[in-house]
């Protein structure tokens, strides 16, 4: 992992823990956890049922929202493959300023750090 990519703040390197430890934990395609602007985290996993198909960070965006959230600081992702179009899209139906989203491989090795204001 490069240095660069190591998050200063610790409260960035928790939400990747997070999001790591729920995917490990249940062996869903992805883990993520999100950090309200009152710095409550949630973390959660993709949801694969018959009926229901869900990503990780709409999952924990669900979480935050239900849990009273009025807006995000930072977004940790653990998968496979970069946040999508619509992962970016859920993160910014929520308000915050240079609200930054982590990602990294499923062994939690950062691989890029995007700011979403910057995302198109």
């Amino acid at each position: 992992m490069s240095e660069q990519l190591q998050p200063s703040d610790p409260e960035d390197a928790k939400i990747i823990t997070l999001a790591r430890a729920a995917l490990a934990r249940t062996g869903a395609r992805e883990g993520a956890c999100v950090r309200d602007t009152d710095g409550r985290t949630y973390a959660a996993t993709s949801v694969s049922l018959p009926h229901l198909d869900l990503y990780a960070i709409a999952v924990a965006v669900a979480m935050a929202v239900s849990s009273g959230a009025q807006g995000l600081e930072a977004v940790g992702l653990c998968a496979d493959h970069e946040p999508r179009h619509t992962d970016v899209a859920v993160v910014r139906d929520l308000p915050g300023t240079g609200v930054v989203i982590w990602f990294a491989d499923p062994s939690g090795a950062v691989q890029s750090r995007m700011n979403v204001d910057d995302l198109v």
